[in-house]
């Protein structure tokens, strides 16, 4: 088996104990390079799916056995296979670069969330999606809520980011929760969505290739706002209507807090296309990963 790096997670591992305890035997790979879903049985059957989304539950499959196409497969199976990693080089891989892969692999429209239990598990994820987008070529607004924007400049900076090069030429924003989601004490998702489309809009007429933002959400929190909260998820969805990509950043100790912190945990799921887990143990903790 083949799997994309951003697949990989602990469930993966156990299924295989299971499949290994009964002596069946299985081999497992890694990559990053992006392919459809297919599998083939006996060198003479495939199944391909119709689609790459990474939800294969939900995708439509086509079955062949014509000799040709099973071949052109099986022939591609096989160089993929030749450049893939070992499952004790992802198990042994570095935070920060596991990290690379999966941001690597977000794409315009993707809507995606972080659950977090500290700063610097917040910092490691939000400024390594920042990093690659401003790398990229891309335009990136960071809504803070949490610290200050002068703290947020600071933090990148320690970071490595140059923060006045990128805002001198207008790829990096760095704004506060009340100039993004609570204007006033107040929160309108009509507004919001605006703002998203009018700051994408602009990054395009300046010469940018694309736009993403990183959004804290404590501040809905803050101002006692989880209803609006869900609503404005509820809006966006998984999926932006503008090809932007967009990482909304929850402090786990406020959603378990939350009145109907199961209720919210769901519905905040759904919304996503893909949940990132940082901070779970140690100061910045393992990366795990989720398709919602």
């Amino acid at each position: 088996m083949i799997l994309n790096v951003t697949e990989h997670d602990d469930s993966i591992l156990r299924t295989m104990k299971e499949y290994e305890s009964a002596r069946v035997p299985i081999h497992l790979k890694y990559t990053d390079q992006r392919s459809t879903h297919y599998m083939i049985v006996d060198y003479n059957q495939t199944l391909v799916a119709t689609s790459t989304e990474p939800t294969m539950r939900e995708t439509a499959y086509l079955w062949t056995d014509d000799n040709s196409l099973v071949g052109l497969l099986q022939k591609s199976f096989e160089g993929l296979w030749h450049s893939s990693v070992e499952l004790k080089a992802i198990e042994t891989e570095a935070v920060a670069e596991k990290l690379i892969h999966v941001l690597k692999d977000l794409r315009p429209t993707n809507h995606t969330i972080i659950l977090y239990e500290t700063p610097e598990a917040k910092y490691n994820v939000l400024f390594n999606y920042v990093k690659l987008g401003l790398e990229n070529g891309e335009a990136v607004a960071y809504i803070g809520s949490e610290e200050s924007p002068s703290q947020i400049r600071d933090a990148m900076k320690r970071f490595g980011i140059d923060v006045e090069k990128y805002e001198k030429t207008g790829a990096l924003r760095v704004l506060e929760c009340n100039d993004f989601y609570i204007i006033d004490g107040k929160f309108d998702a009509a507004i919001t969505i605006n703002l998203l489309n009018k700051m994408y809009d602009e990054a395009l007429t300046k010469g940018f290739k694309g736009y993403r933002i990183a959004g804290e959400m404590a501040c809905f929190f803050e101002h006692k706002l989880t209803k609006e909260l869900v609503e404005y998820e509820r809006a966006v969805h998984r999926v932006f209507d503008i090809p932007i990509i967009g990482v909304c950043a929850y402090n786990s100790n406020e959603v378990v807090e939350a009145s109907n912190p199961m209720d919210l945990y769901n519905e905040l799921l759904k919304a996503h296309g893909t949940v990132l887990f940082s901070g779970l143990s140690k100061k910045l903790g393992k990366i795990e990963i989720r398709k919602a």
